[in-house]
């Protein structure tokens, strides 16, 4: 399965700012330079990330944006079907075998075992090694004392 830039983009900046002090703001201008990609084009995933509740946005000079809730909280799986359109590996409906062949059935079931995985984890999980995602975007490491 391939999925999209869109859900590739949304799973960036989802870990970007997972990866940033919880109440400090990342403008989309610094995510998209630290990516190397659109900042346009995040600007489109940002603000559907925000209208799905996973991010929360503030407007003005020193705004950016945040996780809206915790990392434990946002599924992988949950962010995947929000962000994919279709999830048909080929096009099945249009085949006059489709009835009768077994690759129908046999995607059907590598997909729900693709999003099975998926759905095993969080943000907090691909998380886990936030201080070296930190420092490969160039965030002091934050000392917890």
């Amino acid at each position: 399965m391939r999925l999209t830039r869109y859900t590739d983009y949304a799973m960036r900046v989802l870990l970007y700012v997972g990866a940033r002090e919880e109440e400090r703001l990342s403008p989309i201008s610094e995510i998209a330079r630290a990516y190397g990609i659109s900042q346009n084009h995040l600007m489109k995933v940002v603000n559907d990330l925000v209208n799905a509740g996973y991010l929360e946005s503030m407007r003005g000079r020193f705004g950016g944006i945040r996780l809206a809730r915790p990392a434990a909280e946002i599924n992988v799986g949950a962010v995947v079907r929000h962000t994919e359109e279709g999830f048909d590996l080929v096009d099945c409906g249009s085949c006059i075998i489709a009835p009768a062949c077994g690759l129908t059935g046999a995607l059907a079931e590598a997909l729900a075992a693709f999003m099975t995985v998926l759905d095993g984890y969080s943000l907090a999980d691909l998380l886990a090694k936030r201080a070296n995602l930190a420092a490969l975007f160039g965030v002091p490491e934050v000392s917890k004392g």
